[in-house]
Formats: C-alpha cells, structure tokens, sequence
C-alpha cells in the first residue's frame, strides 16, 4: 500500500477531468482494419504504419505489440492494435478505438504536460479496483487504485483495470508503485486503462471488454511492448 500523497501522484498522472474526444470505442470488425491489412502484406515481418526509427526498438523476441495508432499530434483519438507474431510474420488479432492524452502526444513528455510519450516501451505488470480476470502479467489487485471521487464520476472506473506501460517505472512491481528512476520531472504513471470517453493525462484508454482481453492476452513469455504515438512520429 503507498501512501495517500503517493498514491494521488500516481494516479493524477492517468486521470483527472475530461478533455475532448471522441466517444465511441469497442471492438472494431476486419473491413474497418482494410488499411492496415493491406499494408500488412506489403512486409508481414514489420508493424504497419511504424518507420525504421520504432520498429527496430521493438526486441527481437517480442511476439506481441500493441500499437496505438494516434491522430495528430494534439489530437486525443487513438487506434488500438494488437498485433502477434507467429514465424516471422505480424497478424492483426484485435482493434480498439480509444484514447490518448488530452493534448496530444510528445517524445519528450514531462509531468503534467496532458501528452503522452512517444515510442516503445515493454509491458511488465497490471493491477487494478477489480480482481484478476485471469491475466497473465503478474496482477495487483487493490482499492488503493481506486480513482478520486472529487474527479468526475465518469472517471470512476478508469482503473478497475490497468496495465502499467514501462515508462519511468520499475519493472516488477505494482502499477501504483510511485518510483520513477529518472525523476519525478518526467512523469510517470503511464498506464493502459479504461476509457471514460475523452481524453487521459497521458495514459492511453479502451473498453473493458478491450481491457480484459489484452489482459487475459498479453503473456510474459511473449515479451509484449507498446508501440505508441501520433501518425507522423510513428513513421519516422
């Protein structure tokens, strides 16, 4: 259990009051994923829509990615992907509309900056409000993830589920765990959590149904990263 202040810190990093966004989110049928298909088979051994400078960050022995697929970049609307690896060849298992930060995104996020950061980033542990719905990253369930009731009530269950994104953050540890090793300066607390339909502080949010899924999904032994941005950082 951290301490209260901690515990606000941590959880100010993914919440707070709503900014503007779309609101639709869920999963999304194959003819809606047609682009990203199609570009798929042009070179099945890469990420769609990710340059050189992402894709080669992306370890060797991932078999997992989630990419998130952003508009502009002071944009609040992402594209949720999660691609598999089986060979050589990256398949397309399920997509997701959902959310980033309120303000968009950048490479060089900082605390309080409404962005999220830009780039790959391993995917380690989850927790949240609610018990494990069979995940296979290690799970710390607890109310101390509970968000604020002073937010709006829409918030509420941002964090019924999470799963902290390895930015800023120890490996190995709960997603409340308040530690960031390269200061508090540069954020931290950057989690995939559930979507309250608008934008986050820097987390990036999808359904529960979506949550659940990557959370029963994502296996330690498949190393799963995120790779995350706008449109134009993630084809650089």
């Amino acid at each position: 259990m951290v301490v209260c202040g901690a515990l606000v810190v941590s959880l100010a990093a993914c919440g707070g009051s709503a900014g503007t966004g779309r609101a639709g989110e869920g999963d999304t049928d194959s003819g809606d994923r047609a682009g990203h298909s199609e570009a798929r088979k042009a070179d099945p051994t890469r990420i769609p829509d990710v340059g050189d400078r992402l894709q080669k960050q992306i370890p060797a022995d991932s078999r997992q990615v989630v990419a998130v697929y952003g508009e502009g970049v002071n944009d609040a609307d992402s594209r949720i992907v999660l691609y598999t690896k089986s060979g050589s060849v990256w398949k397309e298992a399920r997509t997701w509309l959902g959310h980033n930060g309120k303000k968009g995104w950048t490479a060089d996020h900082h605390e309080g900056d409404k962005r999220s950061p830009v780039g790959v980033f391993t995917l380690s542990d989850a927790g949240g409000v609610l018990a494990d719905p069979g995940a296979k990253l290690p799970y710390s369930q607890s109310p101390s993830f509970q968000a604020p009731h002073y937010w709006a009530k829409s918030h509420w269950n941002d964090f019924d589920y999470v799963i902290a994104i390895d930015y800023n953050r120890v490996k190995g540890t709960s997603p409340i765990d308040p530690t960031r090793p390269e200061g508090q300066s540069k954020g931290g607390s950057i989690w995939l959590h559930m979507d309250h339909g608008s934008g986050t502080s820097a987390c990036v949010s999808l359904s529960k149904s979506g949550m659940e899924y990557l959370l029963r999904t994502l296996d330690p032994a498949a190393h799963p990263v995120v790779v995350m941005g706008d449109k134009a950082a993630l084809k650089a």
